[in-house]
């Protein structure tokens, strides 16, 4: 039987990468990759051969058995996503309970995650946070606001682009257009951006300034 290596990826700059993690999808047997063509370009950049297989979040369900027959034979996998550690807001939750059910061993490594940036560099308090990652886009989402309307520990988000005026302007209605936030965009790389203020100024810079790229949103937490 083999082991799950979870193998962090750079979220931008490709040297973000460990040495450890190159040396691990150089050894495998096998790397399952979120799009395998996003995948291809950063191992075609650190000349790694090994064979990829598609695991993402419309197939997982399907795959996973075949992936957990492959280790029990002695097949030595990868799991990598698109940017940043698997598991966190992708793929990668469903195998590695699957792994642990099945006796088999997993073993992560360290490396980027978008988050942790942007909530260092928030100058929110970082001592206890709450990680939400996408708010429901439809179903839940008024209860979900409502709920962290009184959460008092800093929360952090992810968002897409086209959506972010939208969520900045929940976040003044159901916390306070007074509440203290962070947008951190396109963390590490060329054109990398961190806006800090309230909640209505960060909204108003944003709405005459439609944002471009990755996006991590940090909100300081209701005051006690």
């Amino acid at each position: 039987m083999s082991k799950l290596f979870i193998v962090p990826t750079p979220i931008g700059n490709l040297k973000d990468i460990t040495f450890r993690a190159i040396e691990v999808l150089k050894e495998v047997d096998l790397i399952l990759a979120e799009d395998t063509r996003t995948s291809g370009k950063l191992l075609k950049h650190f000349e790694i051969s090994t064979h990829m297989q598609s695991h993402h979040m419309h197939n997982e369900h399907k795959t996973v058995e075949s992936i957990i027959q492959k280790l029990k034979s002695g097949t030595s996998v990868a799991l990598i996503c698109d940017a940043g550690t698997p598991a966190i807001s992708d793929p990668g939750f469903l195998l590695s309970r699957a792994c642990i059910e099945n006796n088999i061993e997993i073993e992560c490594l360290p490396g980027a995650t978008a988050f942790v940036p942007a909530l260092v560099n928030s100058g929110l308090p970082n001592d206890k946070f709450v990680f939400e990652g996408f708010l429901p886009v439809k179903k839940g989402r008024q209860t979900r606001l409502l709920l962290l309307a009184e959460e008092t520990r800093t929360m952090i988000f992810y968002e897409s682009p086209h959506k972010l005026v939208k969520t900045l302007g929940h976040f003044c209605e159901y916390f306070g257009e007074d509440r203290q936030v962070t947008v951190s965009r396109e963390l590490t790389k060329l054109f990398e951006e961190t806006i800090r203020g309230t909640t209505k100024e960060v909204l108003e810079y944003y709405t005459n300034k439609p944002p471009k790229g990755e996006i991590v949103v940090v909100v300081g937490g209701k005051s006690k």
